[in-house]
């Protein structure tokens, strides 16, 4: 990771891209190539590159800050392979990773569309794409050149003259924002939106929850990012949610409570989808999927215990004890074992959609008699399951062998 001289450029690697520089970036995707040490061409180690240096520390590879293209020769063994990733480069980490990975190689562009983007020329047909996996050995050149050569073009015009092999990156990776140098503050900014979409654009929208989730996430995760604002205060927010929503029931507005939950849900959604993206962009070493199971088991026993307190059922003599939790416990456990019996089906990620349910929910406990529609709820899913296995099973399915069927 180099960064030329001069004002404007000296800048590039700190801009920051969702809340983390550029650096940090290319410091996750170093990290996920195997990279042992990192080297950061800068005159100074500032407060920045300390915060990069410990991160890197914490992967477990060694961190150098080193002033002159001279003092990179020490630092790469001939028997190494050197990542030369440039100054502002912005990728999508899986289309780096599968470019890269396979060996020595100079990833180019056309030169008449790299040039207007910021990439440098290599000769009269293409200009480097920003990222080169270069033999350890072709380190020793550096030292034939003047000590006031930027590394990077310098390795470049060493890998074209060592013929190291050009690979063309896809043309519609550019058009996308798949692959992108950053310049200034200004690109920053309008490559945060996109950057956002590509990396929320898998994401399994398939119900009204989640797809309001991910509108969210488009439209204010880049501001959000930007500010600092890191997934797990989110989560905290879906938690206080949640706890303002049992206390409404507590107190007898389970209506209003149902909504808190429905709400809650949705918050929790969006702080998953920003960690998603946080993961995805190898800026986050971990993630937190036993975290969110739990709270969505959790978040179900709020819901059955709003369902309880609403009830109409009188606490009267006769009435056995427990009776009121029996069917809000059997319609949570319905809608988990039909979403795993059918994974695939459409509507079964609509029974998944928390924010659907507590909308639900919440329009019954004011509308409609609750404990009948809970009832109804219960009796409906029955019936789906029943048609389910029968589709499952077809006509086809019986015994034909070993003997009749009972």
């Amino acid at each position: 990771m180099d960064a030329a001289q001069g004002e404007p450029q000296g800048l590039r690697g700190l801009l920051p891209i969702g809340g983390r520089s550029i650096l940090r970036h290319q410091l996750g995707l170093a990290m996920a190539l195997g990279c042992a040490r990192i080297v950061v061409l800068a005159e100074t180690l500032t407060n920045d590159l300390v915060v990069l240096q410990h991160a890197a520390e914490a992967g477990g590879a060694r961190f150098h800050v080193i002033a002159t293209a001279r003092a990179l020769a020490p630092l790469v063994a001939a028997e190494d392979e050197l990542l030369v990733l440039g100054e502002g480069l912005l990728a999508m980490p899986e289309d780096a990773l599968r470019l890269l990975g396979d060996g020595p190689v100079v990833l180019t562009v056309p030169v008449e569309t790299g040039l207007p983007l910021g990439f440098e020329r290599i000769d009269i047909n293409n200009a480097g794409a920003g990222a080169m996996l270069l033999p350890g050995k072709l380190i020793a050149a550096l030292g034939d050149l003047p000590g006031d050569w930027n590394p990077g073009s310098a390795l470049l015009r060493i890998a074209s003259q060592a013929r190291v092999v050009q690979r063309e990156l896809p043309a519609l990776m550019l058009d996308q924002g798949r692959w992108r140098l950053i310049r200034d503050e200004a690109e920053a900014h309008r490559a945060e939106p996109g950057w956002v979409r590509l990396h929320t654009a898998s994401a399994e929208v398939r119900s009204p929850g989640s797809w309001i989730a991910a509108a969210v996430v488009r439209m204010l995760g880049p501001a959000l990012l930007h500010a600092g604002t890191r997934p797990f205060v989110i989560a905290l927010g879906a938690v206080v949610i949640a706890l303002l929503g049992a206390g409404a029931g507590w107190f007898g507005w389970c209506g209003p409570g149902f909504a808190m939950l429905a709400l809650a849900w949705l918050v929790h959604q969006v702080a998953g989808l920003l960690a998603r993206v946080e993961r995805d962009s190898l800026i986050a070493w971990s993630g937190g999927a036993p975290l969110d199971r739990l709270a969505e088991w959790v978040l179900d026993g709020m819901f059955i215990t709003l369902c309880a307190w609403r009830s109409e059922i009188p606490a009267a003599a006769g009435v056995p004890w427990g009776i009121v939790w029996f069917p809000p416990v059997v319609l949570f456990l319905l809608v988990r074992l039909l979403r795993r019996l059918q994974p695939d089906e459409a509507w079964t990620w609509w029974l998944g959609d928390r924010f659907l349910a507590g909308c639900l929910l919440a329009a019954s406990s004011v509308l409609l008699p609750f404990d009948f529609t809970l009832r109804a709820l219960v009796v409906s899913l029955i019936v789906a399951g029943l048609i389910l296995a029968g589709r499952k099973d077809g006509p086809g399915s019986s015994v034909h062998a070993g003997g009749n069927p009972a």
